[in-house]
């Protein structure tokens, strides 16, 4: 796990700086891990995106729709750990998605204050519509990564995962 002793970032040759050596606006713009994961992001974000505009969802609201199928019911705080999302973003999407018919809010039996959500038929028709779109980009974002990038991209994730849940 990182903690206040994680002093170093790695430079364009992938070996270790101490990071008060790195002074100059230049030096933060070669070795930025967080500005090339950002790059990355969009990149791979566009893919999906454009792969799926013609149905009119985003990557970000299939990935929603995905973990609410999984849940078959859900409540925002399981859908927002499960995405490591803010509550406040999720409820952006859920509302967008419940105009759209894609979801149905449902009472809480248990809580009268608290909802959940479940998807609609004709969320599940998109989910199915959406899959030869996503496995399109899929194989496009793969095509980007590498066998050796997508690797080293499920190994960070699971890091990630740690790093949140510690």
């Amino acid at each position: 796990m990182l903690d206040g002793s994680y002093n170093c970032i790695y430079n364009n040759n992938y070996s270790m700086k101490n990071f008060s050596q790195i002074t100059t606006p230049k030096q933060i713009a070669e070795t930025c891990i967080g500005s090339r994961v950002r790059l990355i992001n969009r990149v791979i974000t566009k893919i999906y995106d454009d792969a799926l505009r013609p149905l009119g969802i985003t990557i970000g609201q299939l990935n929603i729709l995905v973990v609410i199928a999984k849940k078959e019911t859900a409540r925002p705080a399981e859908v927002s750990s499960a995405l490591k999302i803010e509550v406040s973003t999720l409820s952006r999407n859920i509302e967008r998605m419940r105009a759209r018919g894609w979801i149905e809010i449902l009472e809480d039996a248990e809580d009268a204050r608290a909802h959940q959500f479940r998807l609609s038929p004709e969320g599940q028709n998109l989910l199915a519509e959406a899959y030869p779109a996503w496995e399109e980009a899929q194989e496009k974002a793969g095509e980007l990564m590498g066998d050796s990038g997508f690797d080293v991209l499920e190994q960070a994730a699971d890091r990630a995962r740690e790093f949140i849940t510690a």
